[in-house]
């Protein structure tokens, strides 16, 4: 997958708009949960379609793995089917995957997407993150 991966504290700009919210208020991923907004989910479905893989069989899955300036990195790919013990969530016909020790790290994160004429990716708005290095490939918590 060729798609930036961002750390973010907060949203960006103009990055919200739903039924009944205001402009940028982002929505809020349950605390023992995640959410994946409407346009990370439709660049899910684009990247597992791209990838021949069946969203009823297949899905995203997220991690985390050790590494980078500030300890912790996020891992995501492409994945044919969950595994043992994963967490399974659907948002919009999309499932995504997390393992129980990556959970711990991700437990009430928002997974956005954003394409602008400057940038393309995901973002991930992670509320456990206590800080990210200067790069914004890594983070701590």
């Amino acid at each position: 997958m060729a798609d930036v991966i961002t750390i973010a504290s907060k949203p960006a700009e103009g990055a919200f708009v739903s039924a009944g919210a205001e402009k940028n208020q982002p929505p809020t991923a349950p605390p023992d949960g995640l959410l994946v907004t409407e346009r990370a989910v439709a660049r899910i479905r684009a990247v597992l379609a791209g990838e021949g893989i069946s969203a009823d069989e297949g899905g995203l899955r997220l991690g985390v793995k050790g590494g980078g300036c500030s300890g912790l990195s996020y891992a995501m790919q492409v994945d044919k089917g969950s595994r043992e013990n994963d967490r399974i969530f659907e948002f919009g016909g999309v499932r995504v995957f997390v393992d129980p020790k990556s959970f711990v790290y991700l437990r009430g994160m928002t997974l956005d997407y954003e394409q602008t004429l400057i940038r393309q990716g995901f973002n991930f708005i992670n509320p456990n993150s206590t800080k990210s290095c200067g790069c914004g490939s890594s983070f701590s918590v």
